[in-house]
């Protein structure tokens, strides 16, 4: 049964304000936010890749040879940020995710956020035991 809460998207705008929405959490937390963002929604994965990250300190210490830092910081900033994503792409997408998983890269500048999403109503659960 869909949410009544569900916006009622067609995949290329559901996919925009995902993005949109990724894109203003990170600037929420890190006061800058990406400069581009694509989101793809399979069946039960939502994926966004975000481009150029990093805040203006982050480049420092990264060009001090502090990667090591910059992504020990951004991976506590994705856990704080955790609830306030998965209610974004829950409330855009009108499915339940299951599972959240976010990474940084320094060289290129990029960021993923992953979502898996409960199956869909009829449909059946991913068989996680299957390669």
């Amino acid at each position: 049964m869909t949410s009544p809460k569900r916006k009622e998207l067609e995949t290329g705008p559901r996919a925009a304000a995902i993005s949109n929405a990724m894109v203003q959490l990170l600037h929420e937390y890190t006061g800058r936010g990406p400069t581009r963002a694509r989101t793809t929604i399979g069946d039960n994965v939502i994926v966004c890749v975000l481009a150029d990250t990093l805040t203006k300190s982050e480049r420092k210490l990264v060009d001090g040879g502090e990667d090591r830092l910059v992504l020990e910081q951004r991976s506590a900033l994705q856990r704080l940020m955790r609830d306030d994503a998965i209610g974004a792409v829950e409330r855009f997408s009108g499915r339940t995710v299951s599972a959240f998983m976010s990474n940084n890269h320094i060289d290129p500048d990029l960021a993923v956020e992953t979502f898996v999403l409960t199956a869909a109503p009829g449909e059946e659960p991913t068989d996680s035991s299957s390669g």
